[in-house]
Parts: C-alpha cells; structure tokens; sequence
C-alpha cells in the first residue's frame, strides 16, 4: 500500500513539474506583454526605452523605471510602483510622468480589492483626477485626510492606497536616489 502511494505521489509530482514547465513561459511572455502595454499606455510617445531601478523613497524596495525617449530627449518617465495599503493587500501600478513631474497617467497592474468596489480605481471616473496634475501643488491624499483626491465612495482605504502608490513613485523618481 506504501509503495502504491508512493508510486502515485511520484507520478503526480512529474506531471505537476512538466505542466509548470510548459505553461512557464507562456506565463513569463504574457507579464511582459502587460508591462509593456502599461508602459505605452502611461507614457507619451516614444522611439525607444531605457529601463533603469530607483530606490523607493521609503524603503529598501527598488522600482524599475522605463524613460521614453525620442532621440536623446525624455518624453516621459513611467515607474512601475506597489502600495500594500489597499483593502485585501498588494496594488500595482504603472505610473505615467511628464519630464516635470506632472502625471501623465496611471495603469493598475495587479490588485485583489473588493468587485464593483475598489476595483473602481480602474475607472476613468477616478483615476483621471490624476491626469495632467504636478504632486508639487496637487496634494495625493483623499479630501477626507486634508488632500485634492475625491476617494471613490465606499473604498476610501483603496482610494488611500492609490494615492499611496503614486505618491511612492513620484517621491522615488524626484526626492529619492537613483542606482
């Protein structure tokens, strides 16, 4: 009976490493296809990309960071950020700036917020109010904590960590070290 578990437990654990195997890069393939999706989608237009890491302002944590360039000028700077403050945990985001610091857009990239809730953040509805602002005369707090940013009714602590991780890569691009 031993050696038939045994057995069994062998055979499953060969084919559980044979479908990790094959669905690796397919996987690989599909998270860069979304970042480089993100990156179009924050940045204006650019000829090429130099990728490059930051430091969080905060933290240890690095930030990879992608400057569009046309030719040897900077059309924008997109950094890819994280908050941990949102309601069920881990945002990420792509964040969109101009060469002065005014966001040029923002892209969530992974969360596990509440359906029909914090998964508003995604929406035009909220995320424009960040669109063409400069963070050094906008203030990236909810209106209920003394900010600019009106929070999305019912996911005050989502709207909290959106501004959080925006606040996270403006601060580690203008007020933070590059590697």
């Amino acid at each position: 009976m031993t050696s038939t578990l045994l057995l069994i437990s062998g055979v499953a654990a060969l084919a559980l490493a044979w479908v990790n195997s094959m669905t690796m890069g397919p996987i690989a393939e599909a998270e860069k296809q979304k970042i480089e999706t993100a990156i179009k989608e924050v940045l204006p237009e650019f000829d090429q990309l130099v990728i490059g890491k930051v430091k969080s302002f905060d933290s240890g944590d690095s930030l990879t960071v992608y400057y569009g360039m046309k030719g040897d000028d900077t059309t924008g700077i997109a950094v890819e950020s994280f908050t941990k403050e949102g309601f069920s945990g881990l945002i990420t985001m792509m964040v969109g700036f101009l060469p002065d610091g005014t966001i040029n857009n923002t892209k969530v990239l992974t969360h596990a917020e509440t359906p029909g809730l914090g998964t508003k953040m995604m929406e035009d509805k909220f995320k424009n109010q960040f669109v063409q602002k400069n963070p050094t005369s906008f203030k990236l707090v909810v209106k209920k904590d003394g900010g600019d940013v009106d929070a999305i009714t019912a996911s005050t602590i989502t709207s909290r960590a959106f501004c959080d991780g925006v606040d996270r890569a403006y601060k580690s691009i203008w007020k933070g070290g590059n590697e």
